[in-house]
């Protein structure tokens, strides 16, 4: 392909908005399945078992080590101008508005979008995808619906967790370890967090990205070539479009949702 041939350059803009209406229709067919897949809940719940429980270990842990490291760096900061009551509050904020969501859609990417895609691309590699169509049955319906719902369900729960562990790892370092009084550390927190304006607002952000990332990894899995390479492929693009998607839909969200 020569990019100074017109007649090339048209082609791929061709090829990409194909690519861009497949993906737009599969996404509308995955969403109007919502009624289907809830109706046999037993695949999602397989799926958000899959999905949830086995990256619920890295969620946990890097929540923890993340509430360590706020505490640390909110007391040095907050030590320069004598605020160290506000502990519990800025570590809270923190948290909930921005690292939870962002964090923990950066780890299910890396950890449940590539095993989705793999699981998805060796489907189509064996060719069980085409052997179902040629049973009649809908690999969409069967195969990428449920996956797909089951990490919408299983990513704002994976945040809350995240949230909920480094908030005890941040009361872990700044109360036990450090010294800072555990009345004001919780006291801030309850009064400087609004349940709707900072949780609601972190659990639409996960939903979003739960979307986001579950989908570009169904979406990669579906679409991938059916060879060991192809595969390989396809698990690296899901990690990076997802995490630039996280970070470009962050950015969105918060300016919506903390400037109103």
């Amino acid at each position: 392909m020569s990019w100074w041939r017109p007649s090339d350059v048209g082609f791929a803009v061709r090829c990409k908005l194909a690519d861009v209406g497949m993906g737009a229709r599969l996404f509308w067919r995955l969403i109007g399945l919502f009624g289907a897949s809830m109706r046999r809940f037993s695949l999602v719940r397989d799926q958000v078992h899959f999905l949830g429980n086995y990256s619920l270990s890295i969620i946990a842990t890097s929540g923890l080590f993340v509430g360590f490291v706020m505490a640390l760096q909110g007391y040095n900061v907050l030590q320069l101008y004598g605020s160290t009551n506000s502990l519990g509050l800025v570590v809270t904020l923190s948290l909930v508005r921005e690292l939870g969501p962002v964090v923990t859609a950066l780890l299910f990417a890396g950890r449940a979008g590539t095993s989705l895609t793999a699981e998805i691309g060796l489907m189509g590699a064996g060719e069980q995808l085409s052997a179902m169509e040629m049973m009649a049955v809908d690999p969409v319906r069967r195969i990428l619906a449920p996956r797909f719902w089951g990490g919408v369900i299983a990513m704002p729960l994976l945040s809350l967790v995240f949230n909920a562990v480094g908030v005890i790892g941040g009361w872990l370092v700044g109360v036990v370890l450090i010294g800072v009084d555990g009345g004001a550390f919780w006291g801030q927190m309850q009064s400087g967090v609004d349940v709707f304006k900072d949780v609601g607002n972190s659990i639409v952000k996960s939903l979003a990205f739960g979307v986001a990332v579950t989908f570009i990894a169904v979406l990669q899995g579906y679409v991938a070539k059916p060879t060991p390479e192809g595969v390989s492929r396809a698990t690296t693009r899901t990690v990076v479009m997802a995490s630039l998607t996280v970070l470009a839909l962050d950015f969105v969200l918060t300016a919506v949702m903390f400037s109103i």
